[in-house]
């Protein structure tokens, strides 16, 4: 009889914890998915895949990882699902865009702020260039904004979205030339955005140094400058903005990184706070990133955690002003 009972209460508590979920030793023991909020082909897509290449060894979460596409509205689409739809346990991330989904809150509209997500840890940075095509007559940032002063509204410059890091440069250069561009957020995330600089419908266009490195290595556009405090190790011959004149800082430098959404399971965040900047870490994946042009910057939860509020203070501040 009591034999009976102890296997019926080791049943009973065995079933509380799979309802619950909080089980962290068996976590995970299926495949994890990662929402993209971009389409597939952009900057964050194509890393987002690199570094979660080496999820299923072993030594880092013994399963692997799949990637779900949910573009639309300059990332405003996939966070909202994400805030308000994804089950809170460990098996659907997201990857995050910084500054996107903190400015997208700060101006309103959405059903997300920094307080509905938990981050885990950063992979990259990738700062915002001014892209043009290969047989534009725009060699350098100068000739743009001539172009642009003699022509107020009319230079068509593309970008990822509203309020994305894009669009963050695209004001800033704006405010530090004293000019107008005519800012074109393309539906599909970076990648639509590069086309349609490379197709010629627009004049110009603002993007990620990992999507413009790639384009310029096919031979498809001339990168004019980027928005960063210096220059960048894979366009070493491209001014920064201020270098050109422009005084235009690094707040538009695009972080990307792993966050699950508030509710999660503590002991989960922990593993994966703990597995995942190793994943990121791994030497395939340095290796790949390399070679597609997408600089690295692996911070740790806290580290994130900080940057996060750092960046939001920086944001209400930059967004009030423009």
């Amino acid at each position: 009889m009591k034999r009976l009972f102890k296997t019926a209460a080791l049943a009973a508590a065995t079933l509380a914890v799979a309802a619950t979920g909080s089980f962290a030793g068996d976590y995970p023991d299926r495949p994890i998915g990662v929402a993209v909020s971009y389409g597939a082909g952009g900057a964050t897509d194509f890393q987002a895949r690199i570094v979660t290449m080496v999820a299923g060894n072993e030594d880092i979460l013994g399963q692997p990882i799949y990637i779900l596409n949910k573009p639309g509205a300059g990332g405003r689409k996939g966070w909202n699902w994400f805030a308000t739809e994804a089950t809170a346990d460990g098996y659907t991330m997201s990857a995050y865009n910084i500054p996107h989904f903190i400015a997208q809150s700060i101006k309103g509209g959405v059903k997300y702020s920094a307080d509905s997500f938990e981050p885990i840890a950063n992979w990259g940075s990738d700062p915002a260039v001014v892209v043009v095509g290969k047989d534009s007559k725009f060699n350098s940032m100068q000739d743009l904004i001539d172009f642009a002063k003699a022509n107020p509204g009319k230079t068509t410059t593309s970008g990822a979205g509203l309020f994305v890091g894009h669009h963050i440069a695209a004001l800033q250069i704006e405010k530090a030339c004293e000019c107008k561009l005519a800012y074109v957020p393309t539906k599909g995330g970076g990648a639509a955005a590069m086309k349609a600089v490379i197709g010629g419908e627009v004049l110009a266009g603002i993007n990620n140094l990992s999507d413009a490195f790639r384009a310029r290595e096919a031979g498809n556009v001339k990168i004019l400058g980027v928005a960063d405090l210096e220059r960048n190790e894979f366009i070493k011959d491209v001014p920064t903005l201020k270098e050109a004149g422009l005084d235009v800082d690094n707040s538009s430098v695009n972080f990307r990184g792993l966050m699950v959404p508030k509710g999660t399971p503590p002991e989960v965040i922990d593993k994966l706070a703990k597995q995942v900047p190793m994943m990121f870490a791994h030497d395939r994946v340095a290796k790949r990133m390399k070679a597609g042009g997408s600089p690295m910057k692996i911070m740790n939860r806290e580290e994130v955690q900080k940057m996060w509020a750092d960046r939001e203070a920086v944001l209400k501040e930059l967004l009030k002003g423009l």
